[in-house]
């Protein structure tokens, strides 16, 4: 009869190298400014039309789209109303975004992604809005936050689990 030995004890060492250190670093940080970002644009946007204006566009800016398009349809005040709700819904995606988890380093993030897609057509109807008034300088600006906007969109797909990994989820 043969003795059978039993298999030597292995142990399983994870060494912590510096890539995996700035590659942490470089995620959480980047991820951490996503949600930051837009949480916060999206809150203060909404909360300033919705709450500290009650869905009424201010009387300077309502004089610049006197005679125009947005005057006669839908109003001045229903277009500031539903730009106010347009930006509350990218803060809810964002938050939902956060709440299910998503900023998480293996998991999927079609909600943030969404998110990201919401405010891009935030940005893209102020640009029409403010190209209208040929506030030129405004459309300059709100067209490059549109264009950033479309970066970190492709960025995100290029984390984790988007670059081959799997999802935990």
């Amino acid at each position: 009869m043969a003795a059978h030995a039993a298999p030597a004890p292995t142990t399983s060492r994870h060494a912590i190298t510096w890539s995996a250190v700035t590659d942490a670093v470089t995620y959480w940080t980047a991820i951490g400014g996503v949600y930051i970002a837009y949480g916060f644009l999206w809150f203060y946007s909404a909360k300033e039309k919705l709450f500290d204006q009650d869905g009424n566009m201010p009387a300077g800016l309502a004089k610049a789209y006197t005679g125009h398009f947005i005057d006669s349809f839908p109003g001045v005040n229903t277009a500031w109303l539903l730009l106010g709700l347009l930006e509350a819904v990218a803060f809810l995606v964002v938050v939902a975004s956060f709440v299910t988890g998503e900023f998480l380093p293996h998991r999927s993030k079609p909600i943030l992604l969404a998110a990201l897609g919401v405010s891009m057509l935030t940005f893209a109807l102020m640009t029409f809005a403010q190209n209208m008034v040929a506030n030129f300088d405004s459309v300059a600006s709100l067209f490059t936050y549109m264009g950033v906007t479309a970066v970190i969109f492709a960025l995100i797909r290029l984390v984790p689990p988007f670059r081959g990994e799997h999802a935990d989820s």
